[in-house]
């Protein structure tokens, strides 16, 4: 039978403390650098909290994984620190350098990780095309945005898409004000383009067109929840707002129609933690902002300062909560195949419409003395402790409420042992013995893919 890699069983044991986490910070910036600043502050945070933490730096970094047990360690560190479900990384900006930093992020999320953030939310913002495209899916307002993708004919491009000079142009991989270039005439397009593109023939650009503003606004979403706001002034003699090219922010009181927009531009990208930026409209409390990008790494720098808020703890106790900790769901089929002793392996049908509890098929079964139930299953007759009884509506051609017995059991799924599954007792002749619920395949940390079966485990002559 196919495996997966999951998290240890104590992992499952220590779910239950509501506010614990072990922080993961990837990087590789200079200790020195400005840009070190938030991994700086997060630790400072977990320190006064009580959380484990390790900084991993990506530069000779490297993982293990050794019984059941995965581990990040640095350079010169044998010991390292284990990850698994209660582990959140969050994972800075530096490691889009090199696609092979990159798959430190699908480590993580094979471990049951919380990926702050996702690598697909990373590969998004990191492309400003695909963000583009991804924010106008959405319906969100842009400042006139185009590809360059034939250097030799750049103002031809710009004469076909209506913008007008002077323009923004862009690297499509770029951040904190790098790769942003103000074009102010056809012939310095042409200078711009050639001289990028001798540097780097695969290069791609953007063109954009330019809005002039005293400032933009950088907006931080959690959680899918508005968190703070800064405006950033255009830093005299420039056309950037960057905190890291020098512009001083302040405090900001966005409108209800700016907060919802950005709500939206960061679930655009899938993002738990982000920073969104844009640039005021005119009537701000009518008309939309105009977009400028969705950064999947936020900086604490400049809007802690700006905003007086503990930004850096705010994020450390928002993922300690259990509760808003997602990691990146495995793909599995709407049938596959569970284990639970001492009946073996069972058919099990993942019904995301089963918002109630899972259900195990019992042939027969009858109730005992001392609050137990009897009951059989492919031959084999099992007694187990009556946890409670549950009123389950049905629905379909039965449509009507019954009354089941609760009982607990252990079960095996793609290598992980899942301790006190609780299941209710039905008949369900005819069907898959067992049917699971939404809770149940959220603890397994799946996604159903609705046209196929078995993708996770293998189907054997049991069906």
């Amino acid at each position: 039978m196919a495996k997966m890699q999951v998290s240890k069983f104590k992992d499952y044991i220590t779910e239950a403390k509501k506010d614990f986490l072990r922080l993961l910070i990837i990087t590789d910036e200079p200790e020195e650098a400005k840009t070190f600043h938030t991994a700086d502050r997060l630790q400072e945070e977990c320190d006064k909290l009580g959380y484990p933490h390790y900084l991993f730096k990506l530069t000779g970094g490297y993982t293990t994984y050794e019984d059941g047990i995965r581990k990040f360690h640095n350079k010169d560190d044998k010991k390292g620190f284990e990850v698994g479900a209660m582990t959140v990384a969050v994972v800075r900006g530096s490691i889009t350098r090199k696609d092979s930093w990159m798959d430190f992020v699908s480590i993580l999320e094979r471990a049951n990780a919380t990926l702050v953030n996702p690598r697909t939310t990373i590969n998004m913002c990191a492309d400003k095309y695909r963000t583009s495209l991804r924010l106008a899916d959405y319906g969100l307002t842009q400042p006139q945005t185009k590809l360059i993708n034939d250097p030799e004919k750049s103002n031809e491009i710009v004469d076909e898409s209506g913008i007008k000079f002077p323009l923004i142009m862009k690297t499509l991989r770029g951040s904190k004000g790098v790769g942003v270039l103000f074009v102010d005439s056809p012939k310095g397009l042409d200078s711009i383009v050639q001289l990028i593109h001798k540097q780097d023939e695969d290069a791609d650009l953007l063109i954009q067109e330019y809005i002039k503003t005293e400032y933009d606004v950088r907006v931080h979403i959690l959680g899918g929840k508005f968190l703070a706001a800064m405006k950033r002034p255009v830093i005299e003699g420039d056309f950037r707002s960057n905190v890291s090219q020098g512009s001083k922010p302040k405090s900001i009181k966005l409108t209800e129609l700016e907060i919802e927009q950005c709500l939206l531009a960061s679930k655009a990208v899938g993002g738990y933690w982000t920073a969104v930026d844009f640039i005021p409209s005119k009537n701000r409390e009518k008309e939309p902002p105009f977009f400028l990008e969705v950064n999947s790494s936020p900086g604490t720098e400049g809007i802690e300062d700006a905003t007086g808020q503990n930004i850096a703890k705010e994020v450390i106790k928002h993922f300690a909560n259990e509760e808003n900790r997602y990691s990146v769901p495995t793909e599995c089929g709407f049938k596959e195949i569970l284990t639970i002793k001492p009946f073996g392996e069972l058919i099990s049908k993942f019904d995301t419409g089963n918002s109630g509890m899972p259900v195990i098929h019992a042939d027969k079964f009858q109730v005992e003395k001392n609050n137990t139930i009897k009951w059989t299953l492919l031959g084999k007759t099992l007694t187990s402790k009556i946890v409670r009884t549950e009123e389950i509506s049905v629905g379909g051609l039965r449509d009507y409420e019954e009354t089941r017995y609760v009982v607990k059991l252990d079960v095996e799924f793609a290598g992980g042992f899942y301790k006190d599954v609780e299941f209710t007792i039905d008949d369900r002749e005819d069907r898959t013995p067992i049917l699971l619920d939404r809770a149940f395949m959220k603890r397994l940390n799946v996604m159903v893919n609705p046209q196929r079966k078995y993708v996770i485990t293998t189907k054997y002559s049991i069906e």
